[in-house]
């Protein structure tokens, strides 16, 4: 281990779902998803971007059946780790008019961000729009946005890792982990 990677575990409070778990996880989600799309000839799948690259990625092949990809920056001003304002940043390469749409999200917190993107989708006419997220904060929810596919619950915790980040950093860790609260204590 260089001390770099040392670095990044020396931050971590412990593994709340490690590797393997994920994976599992993530070819139980990929078959509950090519069984409900079964007849579905144009599915696509829209990542939110940045933390839910690594799902998606590796969601995508664990899917057998053909889909497209595309992408969407949603930023949400606010102070510290709170939501505040919400906006597009990076749109869609593709029409989703008559499509079959399956947003991939890493993590529903407030939902203040994702009931924003659904009804933005919502208004561009696809032929169905659900939504997938690796994570759930059910104690955080306050806007009740419909979620066909949950990966896992978890507590109110900050997480970090597979995709999800602090600062732009942990993005890498093959795990998701509880960040040491001394780590991001200043924006309390």
């Amino acid at each position: 281990m260089d001390q770099a990677e040392h670095k990044l575990l020396d931050d971590v409070a412990h593994i709340l779902i490690d590797e393997a778990t994920l994976q599992a996880r993530i070819q139980e989600l990929a078959e509950q998803i090519e069984a409900d799309y079964a007849d579905a000839d144009d599915l696509l799948l829209i990542c939110v971007l940045k933390g839910g690259f690594i799902f998606l990625a590796d969601l995508s092949r664990a899917i057998k059946r053909p889909h497209q990809l595309d992408f969407m920056g949603i930023s949400s001003y606010g102070s510290g780790t709170e939501s505040g304002a919400v906006r597009i940043v990076l749109d869609l390469k593709e029409d989703i008019s008559g499509r079959h749409v399956l947003i991939i999200e890493d993590i529903i917190d407030s939902g203040n961000t994702l009931d924003y993107m659904r009804r933005n989708l919502q208004a561009r006419s696809p032929a169905s729009l659900r939504i997938c997220a690796l994570l759930n904060k059910p104690n955080r929810r306050e806007i009740d946005v419909p979620v066909d596919y949950i990966g896992f619950s978890i507590p109110d915790e900050f997480v970090v890792g597979y995709g999800l980040d602090f600062a732009e950093i942990y993005r890498n860790l093959p795990f998701i982990a509880v960040l040491k609260p001394e780590v991001f204590a200043h924006l309390g």
